[in-house]
């Protein structure tokens, strides 16, 4: 038995007591068994060990409903005579070149990168969407080993496209399916599947149609959709139909599919989404650097669609992610009273509903019988807190970086910042070897 106490406790738990003032949650193995008040379980697990929040705020780790790892190495990267002006340009350029020169050691340098990150800032669950052109056979199951080995929960896919040819769209439908496979197989509660696709200006109705007998009904689809304008013109002047109208038709949309970006749909395509039960995804910090628009969140939170938040790899700190989605939905909406509920609930409540599809365990709350997923905080107040003013605290006095523990599934990988049984200046240095070996392909010289 494990007890994380000395600290304000916030619950996430509607059916139950929200907040703390002194609070502890006891876990053993992979499940939480009690919350409350820190007095009271310490009476009651009196044998137990105790991870010390130092007065800080104990809470429900994060969940990351769409991010890339395959960019994890571009941090700082500039690709000599890469000088994108528009949002093609920056996939080609950016993004495409990086993936087609992604080995499976680059894959599991990003990986690692990424993760550790994550650990950092306090999230524990993510949802990837991967692309590794150079090397696609394994790229997913090499993911896998390093979220194994690092103990963070990660539903993988693999990006089809046709942009590099029929061979390599054909091996990357086959990577998601024997990821699948795999899935299905273990019953890892860490691990799980969707089945990826990139915008549907790179997909043909064939590949959808291959893309659909191969998953077979198993999963759900994780697949980027109007990100950019690129997609509506496409689909307008090759399909004559909008993009959602096209996943529909093609029996993509449904409960269990998950579609990032969302930008550039109208009125009957959000309408399409909700009646299908279809997830979406926001990304505000990605889509700002892409120039490629706001996402209409409040029409489609209004319209009932299970909106949730992501980073798309732009950033690994969900509540820089929360803060950038609130101010840009304010400035597009010429309102500086609007989005507050919306944007805290696609990542408090809504992440946690998304994970809840693949993942066994309740997440994203602590209560009884819920996973193990618990952050510590290094969060001060020098203002009132309470239960009445949480999120404005996290808001405007977190980030990612004040975490100082993280256990997930009640495996301590962070304690008072230090990681556990990770070795991090031998796993940076070889992530750094890879990067340099990467990013001298890109430029022809040696970093």
């Amino acid at each position: 038995m494990v007890l994380v106490t000395n600290g304000r406790l916030i619950t996430r738990d509607s059916g139950a007591k929200g907040y703390y003032a002194r609070g502890a949650v006891a876990y053993e193995g992979s499940a939480i068994t009690a919350v409350g008040e820190e007095r009271e379980l310490r009476a009651r697990y009196p044998d137990a060990e105790i991870i010390d929040a130092r007065g800080g705020v104990i809470m429900p780790a994060l969940i990351n409903a769409h991010t890339h790892i395959y960019s994890a190495l571009a941090r700082g990267l500039a690709i000599e005579g890469n000088n994108p002006t528009n949002f093609y340009e920056v996939l080609d350029g950016t993004w495409w070149a990086m993936d087609r020169k992604l080995t499976l050691e680059g894959s599991r340098a990003s990986a690692d990168a990424l993760l550790i990150d994550c650990i950092k800032q306090g999230v524990t669950t993510i949802f990837d969407h991967h692309a590794a052109y150079a090397q696609i056979p394994g790229s997913l199951f090499q993911i896998g080993e390093s979220a194994k080995r690092f103990g963070i929960r990660a539903c993988l896919c693999y990006e089809v496209s046709d942009r590099d040819g029929q061979e390599k769209c054909d091996q990357a439908i086959a990577e998601n399916a024997e990821w699948i496979s795999y899935c299905e197989k273990n019953k890892d509660p860490m691990l799980a599947a969707m089945f990826g696709g990139h915008a549907l200006f790179t997909l043909s109705d064939r590949t959808f149609e291959k893309m659909v007998a191969a998953n077979n009904g198993r999963t759900g689809f994780h697949i980027h959709v109007s990100e950019g304008m690129d997609d509506v013109y496409d689909s307008l002047r090759n399909y004559g139909r909008r993009p959602v109208q096209r996943l529909h038709d093609h029996g993509i949309l449904g409960a269990k599919t998950l579609l990032g970006h969302c930008i550039h749909v109208n009125p009957a395509e959000i309408d399409l989404i909700a009646q299908t039960g279809t997830m979406v995804v926001n990304n505000p910090e990605s889509n700002m650097s892409n120039a490629v628009g706001v996402c209409p969140v409040l029409p489609l939170h209004r319209a009932g669609i299970l909106l949730g938040l992501g980073t798309d790899a732009w950033t690994n700190d969900m509540i820089e992610s929360l803060k950038a989605a609130l101010c840009v939905q304010r400035l597009n909406a010429c309102l500086p009273n609007v989005a507050w509920c919306e944007v805290t609930e696609m990542l408090f409540a809504n992440n946690a509903k998304i994970a809840a599809k693949y993942f066994p365990q309740p997440l994203g709350v602590l209560r009884p019988g819920a996973a193990a997923d618990i952050i510590v905080m290094d969060y001060q107040p020098y203002t009132p807190f309470s239960d009445e003013n949480i999120d404005g605290h996290i808001l405007f006095g977190m980030t990612g970086k004040l975490c100082r523990t993280t256990i997930a599934g009640g495996r301590l990988l962070m304690r008072d910042r230090e990681l556990i049984g990770i070795d991090e200046e031998a796993e940076n240095a070889h992530i750094l070897e890879t990067a340099k070996k990467l990013w001298g392909e890109l430029n022809h010289r040696v970093y």
